[in-house]
């Protein structure tokens, strides 16, 4: 039954230009390509959804997934907030910084990085097992194959949670990538130039200091460490 849920919405295109998703400023680093998009969003870990509430904009640091062509996000079912969200038009933003932009100017210091704005409104996830798959992945987004090492979901949680999807019809990406651009005068000065990179790094698995003895860490645990 889920297959045919999702069916529809996992076909990914390239999103539309609309006036909204135009990059007036620097368009050369904007893309609405679907790879580019779906890229950022997956990297990310999290994002912020931005909407107006009681007349005052918020943007509220949440965690994400995508499946195809949705973006999903979640909190509490009891969030007015987020009930309010579902009936507007709201802004998901995530960004990756990739390196500092050192440059010869404090002008022109910058960062490479590479964001994703997706705008629309989004529909309350009501039907069950949508919203199950889409809190699997949430977790898994964060997680990759955390799902399948836990129990499932109580129904006891699931009304305790609610679930927002958003069309990723009409969004954009930005990127930066390369060296400072100074000034020609600039360049003849002492002052060093260059990028420092930036990467998240992902720690060994430390155990709950309640976690019965002889339980091991699982691969989704062990996957996201950083090999040095």
């Amino acid at each position: 039954m889920a297959s045919r849920v999702y069916s529809v919405l996992m076909q990914p295109s390239d999103c539309t230009v609309t006036d909204r998703t135009t990059l007036h400023r620097l368009p050369d680093r904007g893309a609405h390509d679907r790879p580019t998009i779906d890229g950022i969003l997956d990297e990310a870990v999290t994002g912020h959804l931005a909407f107006v509430h009681d007349g005052t904009p918020f943007a509220i640091p949440t965690i994400h997934a995508r499946l195809g062509s949705v973006l999903y996000v979640h909190g509490s079912a009891a969030s007015r907030m987020l009930r309010t969200a579902a009936d507007q038009t709201v802004c998901y933003t995530a960004t990756l910084i990739d390196g500092l932009v050192v440059a010869r100017s404090a002008f022109h210091h910058s960062m490479n990085y590479r964001s994703v704005v997706v705008i629309g409104v989004p529909r309350r996830v009501t039907e069950a097992n949508e919203k199950v798959t889409a809190l699997n992945a949430v977790v898994d987004h964060v997680l990759p194959g955390r799902s399948g090492e836990v129990r499932d979901h109580t129904d006891k949680e699931l009304r305790a949670t609610a679930v927002l999807a958003l069309s990723i019809d009409e969004a954009s990406a930005k990127l930066r990538t390369g060296d400072p651009s100074d000034d020609d005068e600039d360049m003849r000065g002492d002052a060093w130039a260059g990028i420092v990179p930036m990467h998240v790094h992902f720690g060994a698995p430390v155990p709950a200091e309640d976690l019965r003895a002889g339980i091991a860490a699982p691969p989704s645990a062990r996957g996201r460490q950083t090999v040095s």
